[in-house]
This record gives C-alpha cells, structure tokens and sequence, in this order.
C-alpha cells in the first residue's frame, strides 16, 4: 500500500456527472492496478484504503483513486504534483 501524496479532487454521490480531464468518468471501464493508496477525507479526516484506478480514451490514460465514503457517496483523488 502506498502513503498518500494524492489530492482530494471532489466527492459526488453515485453516477453524478464528474469529469477528469475532460472526461465523465462514469462513462468508462474502471481498469484497477492492484495498487491502493491511503487517503484522508477531507472532511471528517477519517483514513481510507482507495484503489487506484486507470480509464483509458484513445491515447490518453487518466489515473485516480477512487472509493465510498459512505453508501453511493464516492471521493475522487488524483497524484500532488
């Protein structure tokens, strides 16, 4: 498991419209890549095990972790560059 030097980028319930660099990322297949990552939710602080996960669009690959908060709540976390 990796520490976390990700970002929190937005919590949305369940199939809510959110897009990563253009695109929704409800509209793709989630490719896991048997890697997690420790992450802190940005408003309880409580700690969370997400898989970090790939969409790949013609030549571009989006990377990110993602998981619920609670039932159908998801938080998205992409890399701190």
């Amino acid at each position: 498991m990796m520490s976390s030097n990700w970002k929190h980028i937005k919590t949305v319930p369940d199939g809510f419209k959110f897009k990563i660099k253009k695109l929704n990322v409800w509209d793709y297949d989630w490719i896991a890549t048997n890697q997690r990552v420790i992450v802190k939710d940005p408003l309880y602080g409580q700690e969370y095990c997400m898989t970090i996960y790939e969409i790949h669009h013609n030549e571009k690959v989006i990377e990110f972790a993602a998981g619920e908060f609670s039932n159908c709540m998801w938080g998205f976390y992409q890399k701190d560059k």
